[in-house]
């Protein structure tokens, strides 16, 4: 692990936290206005956003879809079995624990460092069943046991690109060994003009689950802006109507597309294989500005 430095942010406030992890340059920084609330950044690009006095609070646009789901994934305040792979600062995992408590949960985050990082500076409720593994999320999948999973979340960047072998049927065959039958499948997925990889990952989905949905900003769905989408999968029909009135709710509101419109959404993208899987494109750097 690198060596950690303090940079204080203007008389009397709570100092940021700028270490090296394996994954780049991660900083902790605090709210300037509440008090343990941080962003995590990863080479200047933000991961995750945690409230700890209030967990239950999703603040990044994405964080709150993924977070619509893991309500509308079982009735209100039941326990589940949640996979979820990419921890950043385990923001989700924290979400799951505290609106389902005694939920048991498996997190897969490779960046060994950032997860010493994260434990230190923003320590995890010691009573949430909560196991984590540092390795390839992929890898990591292929450990949980067969039909253990009521939810599967997919939050892995790279560089701020998701890895080529977690875009793939294969990949989703994983999922679905993991997943309990009519379980749910939810990915963040990032893309801009001309959404290449959102459609090859809709058609993707769409080859090994009955069921989809996908929650983004009507804006990028318009090709007009590189920005995030959660694609929501399952055998068992899923939430539609409420799903839809909650991201319409949301404070930058979200549009859901699902069924016809969806497929045709694709445009006649392919699935996309092992073989042919590239990782998502690269964010342009106005993104993070």
């Amino acid at each position: 692990m690198g060596k950690s430095r303090s940079v204080r942010r203007g008389r009397g406030a709570v100092e940021a936290v700028v270490e090296q992890v394996d994954g780049g340059l991660a900083e902790l920084i605090p709210d300037r206005e509440r008090a343990r609330v941080w962003t995590l950044l990863i080479d200047g690009a933000p991961q995750s956003h945690v409230d700890l006095d209030d967990p239950a609070r999703l603040s990044f646009e994405y964080q709150r879809r993924l977070g619509h789901v893991i309500d509308l994934a079982a009735p209100a305040g039941k326990p589940v079995h949640a996979v979820h792979l990419g921890g950043g600062a385990f923001t989700l995992a924290r979400y799951v624990a505290a609106t389902r408590p005694r939920s048991t949960q498996q997190v897969v985050e490779r960046d060994a460092a950032l997860v010493q990082l994260v434990r230190r500076e923003l320590p995890l409720d010691p009573n949430a069943r909560m196991r984590v593994r540092s390795t390839d999320a992929r890898e990591g999948l292929a450990k949980v046991p067969e039909g253990w999973a009521d939810l599967v979340i997919a939050d892995v960047f790279s560089g701020a690109r998701t890895p080529g072998h977690l875009t793939s049927t294969e990949f989703l065959d994983e999922v679905r060994r993991a997943l309990r039958p009519g379980g749910v499948y939810a990915a963040n997925l990032a893309d801009g003009p001309p959404l290449a990889h959102l459609r090859g990952q809709i058609a993707t989905a769409a080859a090994r689950f009955a069921q989809l949905a996908l929650v983004a900003d009507p804006a990028v769905l318009r090709g007009k802006r590189f920005g995030n989408a959660v694609l929501v999968a399952s055998d068992l029909p899923l939430p539609v109507a409420e799903l839809t009135r909650r991201a319409a709710s949301d404070p930058h509101p979200g549009r859901v597309e699902h069924g016809r419109a969806l497929t045709d959404f694709t445009g006649g993208a392919p699935p996309v294989t092992d073989a042919a899987a590239v990782a998502s494109p690269a964010p342009p750097a106005s993104v993070f500005r």
